[in-house]
């Protein structure tokens, strides 16, 4: 790895158990849990280490201010999938997870791999922005309900329905000024925000957009059926389209996915019910 240049974190593998169980206080304090209902607990990640996974660490000035848990996975050989990824909300917005996601692509591409997958709340733009803008990431999967109800700060109940992304290593990494995609000609919006709503539209086309909400952390502390809502929403529409195999091309300004439709993902008419 090339040392971190002036201003950058420094970040490095971990191993010892102390640096672990510091790994495991600062996930509890990101997602909100009790210590001891850690999202994942340090001797689970000193096993992952141990065995030759990829858990690491990202220290300004010397405090540890993220961190992210990787493992192999199937097709095994090529294929790193990372597990956790979190930064203290202090440190936002100062290049920290992308320091942590580029040293793991380093680590992977030493190690011979094609790709790094992850999954992700598709309704957070915040994640879809740097998952599929800053990184160059794809979502190739829907995952309803993939974790259950998840009753912590950061998902407050909500059902954890999830995007797997995969990031092919091969790819050169997106500039870093780059603010998302154009929409292509003809593009029409199958799902838009309204006074914070979710308004579905059976519109058809071959390139679609997807609106996300604004804020949907706060909206499910302020108004949780709205926040239901946005859920099934999205899942009737992103969901049933990567299930036809349509292809997410990317980020419209910071807030749509863009969807190609394939002949195979263009039904007849696209559900727009708001229940699972």
């Amino acid at each position: 790895m090339t040392a971190p240049g002036p201003g950058a974190p420094d970040v490095r593998e971990l191993h010892s158990m102390a640096d672990l169980d510091a790994t495991a206080h600062l996930f509890a304090e990101i997602w909100g849990t009790p210590q001891s209902g850690a999202p994942i607990s340090a001797e689970i990640m000193r096993a992952l280490s141990h065995a030759g996974n990829y858990v690491a660490g990202a220290y300004e000035n010397g405090r540890l201010v993220g961190a992210s848990v990787a493992f192999f996975g199937e097709p095994a050989g090529t294929t790193l999938h990372s597990h956790i990824t979190g930064i203290t909300g202090t440190t936002a917005g100062r290049g920290i997870g992308l320091a942590l996601k580029l040293h793991q692509r380093q680590w992977a591409l030493t190690r011979g791999l094609k790709r790094i997958t992850w999954t992700y709340d598709p309704l957070i733009r915040r994640n879809a922005h740097f998952n599929l803008t800053k990184l160059g990431a794809r979502p190739e999967e829907y995952l309803r309900s993939f974790y259950g109800a998840m009753d912590d700060a950061i998902n407050g109940g909500d059902e954890s329905d999830r995007v797997l992304a995969a990031w092919d290593l091969a790819a050169p990494l997106p500039a870093p000024d780059t603010v998302g995609i154009p929409l292509p000609a003809g593009a029409v919006h199958v799902l838009r925000e309204v006074d914070e709503r979710p308004q579905p539209s059976d519109a058809e086309g071959e390139f679609v957009v997807i609106e996300l909400p604004g804020d949907i952390e706060s909206l499910r502390r302020t108004d949780p059926a709205a926040a239901r809502a946005w859920r099934h929403a999205l899942r009737h529409t992103l969901g049933d389209l990567l299930a036809d195999g349509a292809r997410v091309l990317g980020l419209h300004d910071r807030r749509g996915y863009v969807v190609h439709r394939t002949p195979t993902s263009t039904p007849d008419r696209l559900s727009t019910g708001s229940n699972p």
